[in-house]
């Protein structure tokens, strides 16, 4: 592994605000860019000065952007950009940016559209699909059937426009996910989310019975320090990056809630993250704690009701219900809705009747 293996992609958006909840972080694993062994007689001195010395066209914001972003490791820990290098210190620059150049397959699939002009698409994405190919997962994703589509709907496919996501959802979470069709559109939608005026409001299902109506929880997110794969939240501020959520209160079943959540920032997994930090994970969500009994009783009927729950929707109970944002070529303010997936009103229904049930046998 050389140095060449970075310089090539040094290139990096400073700011990950356009990237909603990543689809397929299984396939998101950070890879390694280049390794270091200080030699011996290596004088101190702050890695960052290091970097910019070992690294050719290395500037010292770019590689304090990327420890901030956890992607430079010393002796397999995360680091900060003061930290000072010794002799043997193994060093680590890894590269957490999708790749750009895989190919694109048309490939037939039903796309529910529910927004369509010459210049976006608003799709209404099911559970269960990636939305964009990537290493180890280059078919069946949502820009695969987007290809298809306009390739049967486009009078001239030489001039066939190239399609672009201006955000992305997790592959089991369901709603609304914008597309550009023109450079024109995806740099206009862009600028959008990056100044934080695109309308995104999620219905999720939790676990627990939140003590506030109303909340905003305002807590970095990055990359977990331990496990890669997941983020993490970090309250003290010295990882990640701005991460804003406010929720509101749907419905109250006892032991889980229904929540509307309004995101200000797009970071990784946000409302997951930010919904396990205080205690109310997703209902079915495995990778941040919500596949499993959070609040109840330990009476085995109450285990088996939710287990069926579990069965109903076996995902995490997460829907982009609205999107809204403003014409790339009009100016017109476009706003859009989706109703729940039948899946996730089945739950929801579920545990309705469940606690209707109890009112009235204690009523």
């Amino acid at each position: 592994m050389n140095t060449e293996d970075y310089q090539g992609n040094e290139d990096r958006d400073e700011d990950n605000s356009l990237i909603d909840d990543s689809d397929d972080h299984e396939n998101d694993e950070p890879r390694e860019r280049v390794r270091i062994l200080v030699e011996k007689k290596q004088e101190t001195m702050r890695i960052d000065k290091f970097l910019m010395i070992r690294l050719e066209r290395a500037t010292r914001n770019k590689i304090q952007n990327a420890i901030d972003e956890g992607m430079i490791l010393v002796n397999n820990q995360q680091t900060k950009a003061n930290y000072k290098i010794r002799p043997l210190d193994e060093i680590i620059v890894l590269d957490n940016r999708k790749p750009e150049s895989y190919e694109v397959i048309p490939e037939y699939m039903p796309l529910n559209i529910a927004y369509e002009d010459q210049e976006v698409m608003v799709l209404n994405k099911p559970a269960g699909m990636v939305v964009h190919p990537a290493c180890g997962n280059y078919h069946g994703t949502l820009i695969n059937g987007v290809a298809y589509y306009l390739n049967q709907h486009s009078e001239h496919k030489e001039l066939l426009p190239r399609v672009g996501l201006v955000h992305r959802i997790d592959k089991d979470t369901t709603g609304l996910i914008a597309v550009a069709k023109t450079d024109r559109s995806m740099a206009h939608l862009s600028a959008q989310f990056k100044a934080h005026t695109v309308h995104r409001r999620y219905t999720a299902l939790v676990w627990g019975d939140l003590p506030n109506d109303k909340g905003t929880i305002n807590v970095p997110i990055g990359r977990n320090l331990r496990f890669r794969k997941i983020m993490a939240a970090f309250p003290d501020g010295d990882h990640g990056k701005e991460a804003v959520t406010h929720y509101t209160v749907l419905e109250r079943f006892n032991y889980v809630t229904l929540v509307e959540l309004q995101l200000e920032t797009g970071r990784t997994h946000q409302i997951r993250v930010h919904m396990m930090y205080i205690g109310h994970p997703l209902f079915n969500d495995e990778t941040y704690g919500g596949n499993r009994i959070v609040k109840g009783t330990i009476f085995s009927r109450y285990k088996q009701f939710v287990d069926n729950c579990f069965s109903i929707i076996q995902r995490q109970s997460l829907h982009a219900k609205e999107l809204g944002f403003t014409h790339p070529t009009s100016g017109e303010r476009i706003m859009l809705t989706s109703d729940l997936p039948a899946d996730l009103e089945a739950v929801i229904d579920k545990w309705r009747q469940y606690v209707n049930a109890y009112h009235k046998k204690v009523g």
